[in-house]
């Protein structure tokens, strides 16, 4: 169930093209974000207890607050998890090129780079290799690793679970082989300043990092296949939550400890190099197998948060095509693995070709509001089925009312009010271009059209 407990490691400091950096005080950020998260899920787990059936916020809200809103919130969702995959299959790109560097494999960086590097690419020594722009390349190591897990996901759930349950133990491995090893490197200078932007720093942070916490969502996609769902997708949800917060926490607080913050801005792969810099020095030459273990429990957490973001991507086609808002190919079956094919190539696609042209920062907002908007509707759907439909059976309830659904919303969109104005540009855009298919397309072969 702990399925992003590495997202974190190509997003440390908050340090997105233009945004102010949080500093050392990323790890407040994160505390800040699971308090909100922890609302969220709450709201989550409530729903997930009550409706449990494929489709995430999107079967919530259309349980809730009707077609329209549901529509809305699903082609959102189709938003939130490309691009999480997006960013999240570029940092693994970048762990790539670390993992050939430390084979003494040096290739040419025009293949394992996007094509378009807004912050330009530089080498550990400052030296510039590409400037800010397009360039002529692209990313293959980050379009291969997401059709490969397509593969895998359409041989079906079954196989695919095995493999992330396996991902989940090398990943916690690789954290805590981290922290446990980086502390003793930790000097307290790197610390000052702690918040080198203050407040509007460790907003930022956070709003850059939010999507990192996603995992709970996506428990909830697969809870159809779920023995008991009342039961477990609650539990599930806030465990993850719970100990992804630990680790992340210990992750940000050993990294800006043993570097200062600022060298790993904007990095792709920030622990795995700060663990090479560290290593150069004076007894740190025993890191050098730790940051081989390290970035291996990387790239390893990256491919399962890619496969659960699949997974759920396809699992949204696939309720929308089954209420009738999306095309019937996106709902068949495979005849002999039985997973929505149709629906997860689709979703591979989506992801893979943006993936080799683009950089982390590009993805990496757009998913957050996505995410954020998810979160603000789930959160209003507690309230309104309390009053809708208030004598349905509720494995778990929120307590205190709508007291925290309310904060929780509160929360969100002032999370979502930090995020750029062309980000929001972007997203509006793209809720346009849905409304547009479901005005001229969805509506009319709904079950409730009335001619």
């Amino acid at each position: 169930m702990i399925d992003l407990i590495l997202g974190l490691l190509h997003h440390t400091s908050g340090a997105v093209a233009g945004r102010p950096g949080a500093g050392p005080a990323i790890a407040l950020s994160l505390v800040l974000v699971a308090i909100v998260c922890a609302l969220t899920g709450l709201c989550y787990a409530e729903l997930a207890s009550m409706i449990p059936i494929a489709g995430s916020a999107y079967t919530y809200t259309y349980a809730t607050m009707g077609e329209l809103i549901a529509w809305i919130i699903g082609w959102d969702l189709i938003l939130e998890y490309a691009f999480s995959n997006m960013s999240v299959s570029v940092g693994f790109a970048a762990h790539i090129v670390d993992l050939f560097d430390w084979l003494g494999l040096h290739l040419s960086p025009k293949w394992l780079s996007p094509a378009y590097l807004p912050l330009g690419l530089q080498d550990l020594a400052g030296n510039t290799i590409y400037a800010p722009g397009w360039h002529a390349g692209f990313d293959i190591p980050a379009f291969l690793v997401v059709l490969i897990l397509t593969v895998i996901l359409v041989r079906g759930i079954r196989e695919s679970a095995r493999t992330n349950n396996i991902m989940v133990l090398i990943k916690i491995a690789a954290i805590l082989l981290f922290v446990g090893f980086g502390a003793s490197f930790i000097h307290p200078s790197n610390y000052h300043p702690f918040s080198p932007n203050g407040w509007t720093g460790v907003l930022a942070g956070g709003s850059i990092i939010f999507f990192t916490y996603i995992g709970f969502d996506s428990v909830s996609t697969a809870s159809e296949e779920c023995k008991d769902p009342r039961r477990d997708v609650p539990i599930g949800i806030l465990a993850t939550l719970i100990v992804c917060t630990i680790l992340y926490v210990g992750v940000a607080v050993v990294l800006t400890g043993i570097v200062p913050w600022r060298s790993v801005a904007g990095d792709g792969a920030p622990v795995v190099n700060a663990l090479r810099r560290v290593s150069v020095l004076p007894g740190g030459h025993r890191l050098h197998f730790v940051r081989l273990a390290v970035l291996l429990g990387a790239l390893v957490g990256m491919v399962s948060s890619i496969l659960v973001f699949q997974l759920g991507q396809a699992r949204v086609w696939f309720s929308m095509s089954r209420d009738r808002l999306l095309p019937e190919v996106f709902s068949r079956v495979h005849p002999r693995f039985r997973t929505p094919a149709f629906a997860t190539w689709v979703a591979g696609f989506l992801v893979a070709i943006p993936s080799g042209l683009f950089d982390v920062g590009t993805f990496a907002e757009m998913s957050n509001i996505g995410t954020l908007f998810a979160f603000v509707l789930v959160s209003a759907g507690v309230v309104i089925l309390r009053y809708k439909d208030p004598h349905r059976h509720r494995g778990f309830r929120v307590p205190f009312g709508p007291a925290i659904p309310i904060l929780s919303v509160f929360f969100c969109v002032l999370l979502m009010a930090g995020l750029p104005a062309k980000t929001w540009l972007r997203f509006f855009i793209w809720l346009a271009i849905g409304l547009v298919i479901y005005v001229l397309y969805s509506r009319k072969r709904s079950e409730f059209y009335k001619v």
